[in-house]
């Protein structure tokens, strides 16, 4: 038995353009790429749905994997990968970033905790909506979305020279956007209501200005902030739900799966 370099490179080809696209996107998209989840079990994930998918691609160009053409390829692959999971990361960011306006309108901007997610500090209630996002998604099955989104995003976009263009590119950066759309929609309700505490504290101290307003005030909006926390969470987490919905929408459509 007699084996050719051509055949060796085309059985590499056939399984690492896959592995970088799928590995690419786990490193980067949120569960897969937490801090707490070990570089290994992301690789050995990624080998292992690479086994399942490899097989039932299309035909892959008749490129070498160190020629001029498959280093574009390669090249494509990774940014295809990083490109999904960095747009579905943007979701919990925004929960993250909400979090953390209303910690600091409410004075919890000084509670700090290393966040699982990431691995740096992060307010507590930026660190809160977070794990609430993660137990959402993964009840939602949204981790095997994800999974499925790149399987399907082989047939619509195959492995080749050309992948992500200019153009989606661009709509990439441009849909950043929803990071601060989606914490507006996260602590807009809060910041409303603490802003009429404040003005109610202000109308305070113009009728009574010699009473301590630092020693009431923090207390009662500590305490106000807390009960808004617990009263929008169903908003929260519906306000979620909606954009990940959004987000795997533009993500399929980036694939051109829809």
């Amino acid at each position: 038995m007699t084996l050719t370099t051509g055949q060796l490179e085309a059985w590499m080809a056939a399984w690492l353009w896959p592995f970088l696209r799928i590995g690419a996107c786990l490193m980067v998209a949120p569960v897969f790429g937490a801090h707490f989840v070990p570089a290994r079990f992301r690789i050995v994930l990624a080998a292992a749905i690479t086994l399942v998918v490899a097989p039932l691609l299309p035909p892959l160009p008749d490129v070498s994997p160190f020629s001029g053409a498959g280093i574009v390829i390669t090249a494509q692959q990774l940014i295809i990968g990083i490109a999904i999971g960095f747009v579905l990361q943007i979701v919990f960011d925004a929960l993250a970033m909400g979090g953390q306006l209303l910690a600091n309108t409410m004075g919890l901007s000084f509670a700090f905790n290393v966040d699982p997610l990431r691995g740096t500090g992060t307010p507590v209630l930026g660190q809160f909506y977070t794990l609430i996002a993660t137990l959402t998604f993964l009840a939602l099955n949204g981790h095997i979305a994800i999974i499925q989104a790149m399987v399907d995003g082989f047939g619509t976009m195959p492995i080749g020279t050309t992948g992500l263009g200019s153009e989606a590119l661009w709509q990439i950066g441009l849909y950043g956007g929803q990071l601060f759309r989606g914490a507006l929609m996260v602590a807009l309700p809060g910041l409303t209501a603490l802003l009429i505490v404040n003005l109610a504290f202000g109308v305070v101290s113009r009728a009574a200005p010699s009473l301590n307003l630092f020693a009431i005030g923090f207390p009662v909006t500590l305490i106000g902030g807390l009960l808004i926390v617990v009263a929008g969470l169903p908003a929260v987490q519906s306000g979620f739900i909606t954009l990940m919905r959004e987000t795997m929408d533009f993500t399929l459509s980036l694939m051109r799966v829809r």
